[in-house]
């Protein structure tokens, strides 16, 4: 099904977008992994107590009203009552003070590193949908939602960073106008699904009069 005939059949479907709420934090927490290729459940596992399951640190972690991964960064997407997706962003500070980069985890550095290089930008920090509705507009209909949040916010540029090796992102970002900004080599991680760089790509937006 192509983008146009999804986005036709959505209302059909039912779907709706609201915002998050602190109930939905372990599947966000899911989705936020998924979305981060693994990432999240690695910083995770690292402040995990002795024997405490990984997303259950995840879940807490999403459930806090402060950080990039809290809820409150967060739409989802819902079918019914199943939810099929989620967008997690919000408006990076400008200027930027990625702060002293060596107490950072080293995975995460060259993604500190390339989110410096778009301040004031709104960040989609993650985005992702279930595997049984993908290819079916959602997706598309969270990024359009995340360029609303920009022009609410009054962001004229909207980034992301993205696996090079993943291809199908990058060809759907490519084709909603998001183009390449700058590259930084992937750090490998236990369960890191992707070698080659990671991918800092920007959109600009056309503010509302």
């Amino acid at each position: 099904m192509n983008d146009a005939k999804a986005l036709e059949a959505m209302p059909e479907m039912k779907l709706t977008i609201r915002k998050a709420s602190v109930e939905d934090a372990a599947r966000l927490a899911e989705l936020m992994n998924a979305a981060g290729e693994g990432l999240p459940a690695y910083l995770w596992k690292r402040m995990a107590d002795p024997g405490e399951d990984v997303m259950a640190v995840g879940a807490r972690r999403v459930a806090k009203t402060e950080g990039g991964f809290s809820y409150t960064n967060a739409d989802v997407a819902m079918i019914d009552n199943e939810m099929v997706g989620m967008l997690l962003g919000y408006r990076l500070p400008d200027p930027y003070d990625a702060g002293p980069l060596d107490e950072l985890p080293s995975v995460v550095r060259p993604l500190i590193e390339l989110e410096a290089l778009v301040p004031g930008s709104w960040y989609i920090n993650a985005i992702a949908s279930e595997p049984a509705w993908r290819g079916q507009g959602v997706g598309t209909r969270l990024m359009q939602l995340a360029e609303h949040h920009a022009v609410q916010t009054h962001a004229d540029t909207l980034s992301l960073i993205v696996a090079d090796e993943n291809a199908g992102a990058r060809r759907l970002y490519w084709k909603l106008g998001y183009q390449d900004v700058a590259r930084k080599p992937i750090v490998p991680f236990p369960g890191c699904g992707h070698a080659g760089d990671w991918v800092l790509m920007s959109k600009l937006i056309t503010q509302d009069e």
